[in-house]
């Protein structure tokens, strides 16, 4: 019994002994609870500082595609609105202003006086034009009544010499007269001509004092005020204006665009096009394609694209800029073509995340990321397939925006 005892007692544990090695294991357990505290720290701020904050956004909602949006946008560009006539009017001799009857803004009509010059030197050459003229047509009068006389004279000298009662000699003086009369008028007449040319003229130097509209158009700029000299040359530094106003034939308004050279096979003559004025992003201006230009900018690699507007309207006015999307050619619809599954969303609404392109919808005051198939893009909008017409997306995506992120909607 005794050796039983002994046995058990050795195989008893003393729970009183310390461990071997107890600050050691103190401080494996210390580290442990404070990184588990940084974490939580860690965690707590990135919570606190960005995914509390909540994104400023603007939300669009997911259509239905139909008929009706139009054919598809095979290419965009951006450019300006241009005026194939446009001139800047000016007097064609250098003069002081006396009326200036224009101002911005109006429209005027072709041949409308739109200026007047000091004409005092104009009004004074033209009066000795025509006195000229008048000296020169009463010489004339006179050369031609001495002509007539002459003649008789001749006349009478032949009946005389065929009765033998003068001599030949004075029929041959007789004739002689007459020829040197007729020589005298002949010239007077050339003389008479000079003079209604320098009438002409003295009148042409008096019409370019009167400014006028070479074209019907509307002012987009008044350059000169009565008194200042106007000239066609640049003479006189900046003391002599030379130009009186600017006018525009609104009627020949068109766009140039400059597309990039590589895409550039895709546009044709007379190609359907849609024009949005960065004024008005809301409306939207047929048009097509009137010509491309056989050139291209070696610095930009671009060619340059002429587009004439179907539509015009006063609200379009020269060098505003514009985008315009070139559309492809609308097909004849099948009979038995199947409806398209996808919906329409802004272009900015897509976004690149992790690889895919994604959609951010509306989840309460979150967003979720919906992984789209972008499709066809119809003017500013995109065809998508995995949502829902009626669904609300984030417009313009921003940088910053990840998936679970509180969003505030801006009105």
């Amino acid at each position: 019994m005794s050796e039983k005892s002994e046995l058990l007692q050795q195989l008893r544990i003393d729970r009183e002994r310390p461990s071997a090695t107890p600050r050691h294991h103190d401080v494996l357990v210390g580290g442990l609870v404070g990184a588990l505290v940084l974490v939580a720290l860690l965690v707590a701020g990135w919570w606190f500082f960005i995914a509390g904050k909540a994104v400023a956004v603007e939300v669009a909602i997911a259509v239905a595609p139909s008929a009706e949006a139009g054919p598809a946008a095979v290419l965009q560009a951006t450019g300006y609105v241009v005026a194939r006539r446009q001139a800047t009017v000016s007097a064609q001799i250098t003069g002081t202003l006396t009326e200036v009857l224009i101002e911005e803004g109006e429209r005027v009509e072709e041949g409308q006086v739109l200026a007047r010059l000091e004409d005092t030197a104009q009004q004074a050459a033209l009066a000795q034009a025509k006195a000229g003229l008048a000296a020169a047509e009463a010489q004339l009068a006179q050369f031609q009544a001495e002509l007539a006389q002459s003649r008789r004279d001749l006349a009478r000298a032949e009946d005389l010499v065929a009765r033998k009662l003068v001599s030949a000699q004075s029929v041959e003086l007789a004739r002689t007269r007459v020829a040197t009369q007729q020589a005298q008028l002949a010239t007077q007449r050339s003389q008479v001509g000079v003079a209604r040319a320098a009438v002409q003229g003295a009148q042409v130097q008096l019409d370019y004092c009167t400014v006028r509209a070479p074209f019907a158009g509307v002012v987009i700029a008044k350059a000169a005020q009565v008194g200042e000299i106007v000239s066609p040359l640049s003479a006189g530094g900046g003391f002599t204006r030379t130009g009186v106003g600017t006018i525009v034939d609104m009627e020949s308004l068109e766009i140039e665009v400059d597309v990039n050279e590589s895409y550039i096979h895709r546009v044709s003559r007379q190609q359907p096009t849609e024009a949005v004025l960065d004024a008005y992003p809301d409306w939207s201006i047929p048009g097509h394609v009137i010509a491309i230009i056989p050139t291209a900018d070696r610095s930009k690699a671009t060619v340059k694209v002429r587009v004439a507007l179907d539509r015009k309207d006063q609200r379009i006015v020269p060098d505003m800029g514009v985008r315009v999307s070139f559309l492809e050619e609308a097909a004849p619809a099948a009979a038995d073509a199947a409806p398209s599954r996808g919906v329409l969303v802004p272009a900015a609404a897509i976004a690149a995340r992790g690889g895919d392109q994604v959609v951010f919808v509306l989840d309460g005051e979150r967003v979720r990321a919906h992984v789209v198939t972008p499709g066809q893009a119809r003017g500013d909008l995109r065809e998508v397939d995995g949502l829902a017409a009626g669904t609300r997306v984030v417009r313009a995506v921003p940088p910053e925006l990840a998936d679970g992120a509180r969003v505030k909607v801006r009105q």
